[in-house]
């Protein structure tokens, strides 16, 4: 609680709480090996070490231009109608989710893709975003 009045992070303060816990009850060396057993069991996800590798991999397909691409074909299927533009974002996100295999890196590259044209076309940022 003192380390969140002061304003630490939430993060940072459940780690020194953590850790000036563990230390106080059990001795030192069997605290350190605990916590690096904790922290290595904790990072050995697949899924965990895949997220920023499919971001990667949607950065790439966006400096490649498929993202704009998909973008262009999605408007073609949302036509001309009210909130087309935040219809074809949908699309695209659906079709680069497809692809990539991974909704975090189409969230990134398409989200990145569509932000200022969104913008451009006079969206509210904060409609963009979310």
């Amino acid at each position: 609680v003192l380390f969140l009045a002061i304003g630490v992070p939430i993060a940072v303060s459940i780690g020194f709480s953590s850790a000036i816990s563990m230390l106080i009850i059990t001795p030192a060396d069997i605290a350190f090996a605990t916590s690096a057993q904790r922290v290595f069991a904790g990072s050995n996800s697949f899924s965990l070490i895949a997220i920023p590798f499919f971001v990667l991999a949607g950065n790439i397909m966006n400096n490649g231009g498929i993202a704009i691409r998909l973008v262009n074909a999605a408007k073609v299927l949302a036509g001309k109608r009210p909130g087309a533009l935040a219809i074809t974002n949908i699309i695209a996100n659906m079709f680069f989710g497809a692809i990539s295999g991974s909704a975090a890196a189409a969230a990134a590259a398409i989200g990145g893709t569509m932000g200022p044209i969104q913008k451009e076309e006079g969206y509210d940022p904060n409609y963009s975003v979310a």
